[in-house]
């Protein structure tokens, strides 16, 4: 019992490391607006800066997804750590865009060393029986240090000085204390290969796993894609058209997505992973439908409907995705397999945002917003009908 509890509590601090990381990962995303009144940037280059973060966490889970199978847990979150910190170093010079741009790739650079490693050190420092709660730890952590770090930005900024400095600041004090706890923890890898062993790994999949990967793949790519929109213009968007200019309100508005994709997760547990990838793409396309009726008519109200909505909807079918591919995959495998769905799931968060940024300037940012929905909502609905063709067979 008393070694459950100790890995219970190293499962948790794991989870906490994990959070703080992602919480850098989207600390800019209420300042924006400040960056661009004073480096005076367009609204394309808003998700073109946002995107290059998605690349460079594609860019590493492709080179490297697997370092941490042969090299270790430790030593690659060690490394996600360093380029966090770096990040925010980056944002704190920030003199013009290079340093944006710099600060955004070193930011995917440590997402993408962590998404993998990340997961798969939590559910392994848990007991043996706890894989569903690992699970929700791993997923929770994710998804709640995504909503923490502009719920954390637009609190200090709208009521604390220097509010394009104090978040980063906090940020690398956190990052120092998460460093001091990843030390303390034990590694997971029992046989540990040199880091020159370590070889960029080819897109593929174990054959276990190819027949839940598919559905778990879509499922991933829908959610982010969501996520990447609504992160990336929604600010813009409530201070353009519904004059709401509190950075507060619009990091507190971002991160209820985050959260709601806790609940979403959290709900996994009662419903089954086949149910809840179906499920999910059902609650993305409610959320599409109240983002498509507040850019039609200006409703916060809708705004925040469809941040809650859609959150659950990414949270039912994310951790029913990661539940489906990590109980199918070799234990040696297991984080090389995660990372190629966050692989997906970033490009989901990528090339649609562009896309959206590209359109921005000849439609509008409501006009482009509602291009996004409508392409969202024709694979939502393919999804939806691939996902009940051929349901995931995996345990919560």
């Amino acid at each position: 019992m008393d070694g459950d509890r100790r890995r219970w509590r190293q499962c948790l601090l794991g989870g906490a490391v994990f959070a703080v990381c992602m919480a850098g990962t989207t600390l800019p995303t209420p300042l924006y607006g400040l960056y661009q009144e004073k480096f005076g940037f367009s609204e394309l280059m808003v998700t073109v800066v946002y995107a290059v973060y998605a690349f460079g966490v594609i860019g590493v889970l492709l080179l490297a997804g697997n370092a941490s199978d042969t090299v270790g847990r430790r030593p690659v979150l060690m490394a996600g750590l360093a380029f966090s910190a770096a990040s925010a170093v980056c944002f704190l010079c920030a003199t013009g865009m290079g340093w944006l741009y710099a600060g955004r790739l070193l930011s995917g650079l440590s997402a993408g060393l962590f998404t993998g490693a990340a997961t798969a050190y939590v559910l392994e420092l848990a007991p043996k029986d706890g894989a569903s709660r690992a699970t929700f730890v791993a997923t929770a952590a994710n998804m709640g240090g995504l909503g923490c770090g502009p719920l954390l930005a637009g609190v200090l900024a709208q009521y604390a000085a220097w509010p394009l400095y104090l978040p980063f600041v906090v940020h690398l004090a956190l990052v120092a204390v998460s460093a001091v706890v990843l030390a303390r923890l034990p590694e997971t890898v029992r046989d540990r290969q040199p880091l020159s062993t370590v070889r960029p790994q080819r897109p593929g999949l174990p054959p276990q796993v190819r027949s839940v990967f598919a559905p778990a793949a879509i499922a991933s790519f829908v959610g982010f894609a969501l996520f990447g929109v609504f992160t990336s213009v929604s600010p813009a968007f409530l201070a353009e058209s519904l004059d709401v200019h509190n950075h507060a309100v619009s990091g507190l508005i971002v991160a209820l997505a985050f959260f709601a994709s806790t609940a979403g997760q959290l709900a996994v547990g009662r419903i089954g992973v086949a149910r809840s990838l179906p499920l999910g793409c059902a609650g993305l396309l409610a959320g599409l439908a109240l983002l498509a009726g507040a850019l039609w008519w200006d409703l916060l109200a809708l705004v925040v409907a469809s941040a809650v909505v859609g959150g659950v909807g990414q949270g039912l079918a994310f951790r029913g995705a990661l539940s489906a591919v990590a109980a199918a995959s070799p234990p040696d495998r297991r984080a090389a397999v995660i990372s190629m769905l966050f692989v997906v799931a970033y490009t989901g968060i990528s090339l649609p945002v562009i896309g959206v940024g590209l359109l921005v300037g000849p439609i509008g940012l409501e006009g482009a917003g509602l291009v996004f929905i409508a392409c969202m909502a024709v694979l939502v609905v393919a999804a939806a009908g691939y996902l009940l063709r051929r349901p995931a067979r995996a345990h919560a």
